[in-house]
This record gives C-alpha cells, sequence and structure tokens, in this order.
C-alpha cells in the first residue's frame, strides 16, 4: 500500500537528512558510543541543519511549521541507519511544546532563538527517586523569596535524559502542598539556567541501551529562580504535563516502529550476506517465514503510527488513542527486533552490528512515556470498563 502522510517536502527533507547523517554521524558514532553521549559540538550542528527550528515561529528563527512528520522523518532515517542524535530529541519533542503553550511573549524573545541554534539545549526533570511514575508524590520544592524576585528551589530529580549537556532544564517542583482532595495540586513548572548557584548534575547514568544519549541526576541546594522563569501559573504545572503527554506517546510509537522497520533490514541484508552449510541463510524456509512475518506486523506498526501522526497533527489525537498506539507500536517492535536479533545468531549478541544496540535501545519504549500496564488501563478505562 502507498503511504500517504509524507509529501514532497517531507522526502527532500529525508535526502538531506540522510546525507547529514551518512557524513557527520556514522563515521564517528562508535566513538560517541564508548563515551556514552554525543559530544555538546554536534547540537551545534542540528541547529545549523534547521532541526531545532521546524516548529518554532518564524519571529525567533525557525521554520514556522506545525507538524511533527518532519519529526516522523527523523525518527525513520536515525532508525534506518542504526544512530541516535544523542539527547536532542527531548529538546524537540518533551521541551518546545512547553514554551509554546506556557511561555510568555518575553520568555519566549529569551528563550527561542537560542532554543533553535542550539546553543542553548533544553531538557525537562519530572522524575524523583524514589517516585517514579507517580509525580503527584514529588517532594522538591520551589519557595518564594519574601521579596517576590525569585524562587528558592531544592530536591533531586534521576532519569533525567539530556540532563548532562542541558543549558536550561523545565523543573517541576512543589510550590505549595497538596490538599486533601487532590494531591497533584501544587506542582509548577520552572525554567532553570544551569550555570545557576547549587544547580549540580551528579552521575551520567549507565543505561542498559540508549547509549548515546546522556542520562543524568540532578540536585538542586538553594537554587534562586527568577519569577521571569516560571513557566504558566502557579501550582497547574501538574496538569500541564498531562497535556502533551498524548505527543510525548505519539514520538515513541513513532520511534519503535522506525526501529522495527530498520531491524528487518538488517536482518535482511545479513541473512542475505551470511552463508551457512554452503549456502545463504536467507535460503532456508524459516528465514523466510520469520522475516515475512516481522514485515507484515511492521506494515500493521506503520499504518497505526500513520494514522497516530495525521491524528495529531490535526490536534485530534486523544489520550487513550496515544495510549493504544504506543502499546501496539512498541510491543510489535519488541517482538521483530528480537526475532531479527534471533536471524544474526551469535553476531546479533556483539554490539557491532546494529541489531545488537537497537535490542537495548528498544526496551525502554515499554517503560518510558507510562509502561505498557499503563497504556492498557488508560485504554480500557476509555472502553468503559
Amino acid at each position: 500500500m502507498r503511504r500517504t502522510v509524507f509529501n514532497e517536502d517531507h522526502e527532500a527533507f529525508r535526502e538531506t537528512l540522510r546525507a547529514f547523517i551518512e557524513a557527520e554521524v556514522v563515521p564517528v558514532y562508535d566513538e560517541w558510543f564508548a563515551a556514552g553521549q554525543a559530544p555538546r559540538d554536534f547540537y551545534y550542528k542540528l541547529g545549523e541543519l534547521g532541526i531545532f527550528g521546524i516548529n518554532v515561529p518564524e519571529e525567533f528563527g525557525g521554520a514556522g511549521l506545525d507538524s511533527h512528520k518532519f519529526e516522523a522523518v527523523l525518527y525513520e532515517e536515525t532508525a534506518r541507519a542504526g544512530v541516535q542524535f544523542g539527547g536532542s530529541g527531548v529538546h524537540v519533542l518533551l521541551a518546545l511544546p512547553y514554551i509554546k503553550m506556557l511561555a510568555t511573549d518575553e520568555q519566549k524573545k529569551r528563550y527561542l532563538p537560542k532554543f533553535v541554534t542550539g546553543e542553548e539545549m533544553w531538557a525537562i526533570a519530572m522524575t524523583e527517586p524514589g517516585t517514579g511514575s507517580d509525580l503527584a508524590g514529588m517532594k522538591s520544592t520551589a519557595k518564594l523569596s519574601e521579596d517576590g524576585t525569585h524562587y528558592v528551589l531544592n530536591g533531586a530529580k534521576t532519569f533525567i535524559t539530556g540532563g548532562v549537556h542541558a543549558d536550561r532544564v523545565i523543573v517541576c517542583a512543589r510550590t505549595a502542598a497538596p490538599t486533601a482532595e487532590d494531591r497533584r495540586h501544587g506542582i509548577s513548572l520552572f525554567a532553570v539556567d544551569t550555570k545557576s548557584e547549587g544547580y549540580s548534575v551528579g552521575r551520567k547514568l549507565d543505561k542498559l541501551g540508549l547509549k548515546t544519549s546522556d542520562t543524568a541526576e540532578l540536585a538542586f541546594v538553594d537554587v534562586k529562580v527568577p519569577v521571569e522563569d516560571l513557566l504558566g501559573e502557579e501550582n497547574k504545572g501538574f496538569y500541564y504535563l498531562g497535556h502533551n503527554l498524548a505527543s510525548e506517546r505519539w514520538g515513541i510509537a513513532f520511534g519503535a516502529y522506525a526501529q522495527a522497520k530498520a531491524a528487518v533490514r538488517f536482518a535482511k541484508q545479513y541473512v542475505q550476506e551470511r552463508t551457512v552449510f554452503g549456502k545463504p541463510v536467507a535460503h532456508f524456509q524459516n528465514t523466510k517465514f520469520e522475516l515475512a512475518s516481522c514485515q507484515a506486523e511492521v506494515d500493521a506498526a506503520e499504518a497505526v503510527a500513520d494514522r497516530a501522526t495525521e491524528a495529531l497533527d490535526a490536534g485530534e489525537l486523544t489520550p487513550a488513542e496515544a495510549a493504544s498506539a504506543k502499546l501496539f507500536c512498541t510491543e510489535v517492535a519488541h517482538r521483530v527486533i528480537d526475532r531479527c536479533l534471533q536471524l544474526h545468531g551469535g553476531y546479533g549478541y556483539m554490539n557491532e552490528y546494529p541489531i545488537a544496540r537497537l535490542y537495548a535501545d528498544n526496551r525502554v519504549n515499554r517503560i518510558y512515556g507510562g509502561t505498557s500496564e499503563i497504556m492498557k488501563t488508560i485504554i480500557a478505562k476509555d472502553m468503559g470498563l
């Protein structure tokens, strides 16, 4: 079936992006993998390429588009090459929607031009040690000073993707105690300058996968945050967080589908080149059947991912639909990548092969952005169950 989700502009972007990846990323990716992060200056290159400004208004240096389809192309092309762009995905997919939705005109003038060029990389800090997905249970606090000029931020965060290189971090903290009726009340969002006194980056966490994406622990000790860096209204942060969950889960769903598609590509290439018992592995019936089954699953995931993309761009992607897309695409990717690794035999377990890295990278898709179990709960509730 012919895909209709992309037009000529998207395909031209794909060609540019593919050439960029081949020239700027593939030759040095093993170095990034060994170092556990992409170098900071790489983000300036992404800024020059225009990656960060696609959905930023023209008045702030962006392209002024309002579509996630260019991000979708990026997911497909990075997966196809078996690479990642470090922690930059959080910069665009997670941080930007909050800036666009909550920032005042004055804040946008300060934040967005540097956002577009990569001069200021952004991350978002929600999760805390011991709370996990229970955001309402966060302990970090931000207390307004007596003179009303700044907040004093104290607390700790963990699992913060992009946290090592971040220049600004959207930090979620309590500005008021929860109420008996609503324990989610009292959370606010702040655009914290990482150069602030008392702000520190702890361990760069050693993850199972996503090795080139820096993930860190953060700590705040009496960090002064100017009132001008409060995002949105006080005490409404939890509701702001929920507003962007659909787009976040779409990104995970589409990324998982792209990984599954790439896995089939890697496996097909390998079995055509690898010879056992005097013939290519691709000649065996089991190989053909396994890859055919994987391709059928990828076709289905592509249809789900494309439909979700169209709905998101139209502003019609519901929380339940986003949960369904995430659940389906991530579970498909889990099965497909596992089977494609099996076709590689022992070499599939070696990190020099992209399928091995893909296997490790993919595992978190069923955890972050809401676990598969949470997705099932959301879908069941939407069904009236």
